[in-house]
């Protein structure tokens, strides 16, 4: 299977274009979160409706996965706690959203919201125990923000990765976690791309410039996973020994 991973997108609407125009490329196309951008001139109301469409576009294509982030929180729950409620009407287009798992390939993909507080923690942790039963080859989860305490969650002068992320990692060891959130951390002295805790490949594209976005792509049968960036390219072997490649740039 070949996986593409982008995150961070930010209402960036090139990007998104590019993303379409290679989706047919690939077996699973995944958007890991903040495809909002709270800081845009663009109301909130009127990015969702543009991001749907968008959605609704690249689930023509490819099998479509999408996550949310803490740009994408746009009401509360019961709990007080901040959602991203909207992404739900995702699945009417076809794409799988917050919540979800799906089988591919004999590998299960979970799909976790943000969480925003104490329930929403607990509720992802609910939903990952429940996937840990199911009979599965590879498991593959897809949550915004990167583990504490590793090279994907350094923006440069500390981490800002997900605690509980990183609990979870240790107990049921997935195969892999397709993640966000830092946009620095490849590009840092003590950042990378890429991470493995344990026998878990974590993987964090970052985010830039431009037109086309930061990328992973994912190959499941060669059993590479490749770093596309305008600072340069990287690839890691999966069955290598090796957990990350030196860094490619300080900036």
């Amino acid at each position: 299977m070949r996986f593409l991973l982008v995150s961070d997108l930010h209402y960036t609407l090139p990007q998104l274009d590019w993303v379409h125009a290679v989706a047919a490329e690939f077996d699973v196309v995944v958007i890991a979160g903040d495809h909002l951008d709270i800081s845009s001139v663009v109301s909130v109301n009127a990015q969702v409706i543009v991001i749907l469409k968008h959605l609704q576009r690249l689930s023509q294509r490819a099998r479509l996965v999408v996550c949310s982030g803490n740009h994408d929180l746009t009401a509360r729950d019961a709990a007080g706690e901040k959602v991203a409620r909207w992404i739900a009407q995702a699945r009417r287009h076809g794409a799988h959203a917050d919540g979800d798992s799906l089988e591919v390939d004999g590998a299960l993909i979970t799909i976790c919201p943000w969480w925003d507080g104490a329930r929403g923690r607990e509720a992802v942790g609910e939903q990952l125990g429940r996937d840990a039963a199911r009979p599965k080859g590879q498991w593959i989860w897809i949550y915004h923000a990167p583990p504490d305490c590793s090279p994907v969650s350094w923006a440069g002068t500390r981490y800002f990765g997900d605690g509980a992320l990183r609990a979870w990692i240790e107990q049921h060891r997935p195969d892999m976690v397709l993640c966000g959130h830092i946009h620095q951390s490849p590009f840092r002295s003590g950042g990378s791309w890429v991470d493995r805790l344990g026998t878990t490949w974590v993987f964090n594209g970052g985010r830039q410039i431009g037109p086309v976005p930061t990328h992973v792509v994912l190959d499941t049968s060669a059993r590479t996973a490749s770093w596309y960036s305008l600072a340069g390219n990287q690839q890691v072997h999966l069955d290598a020994p090796t957990a990350q490649p030196a860094p490619i740039a300080a900036q």
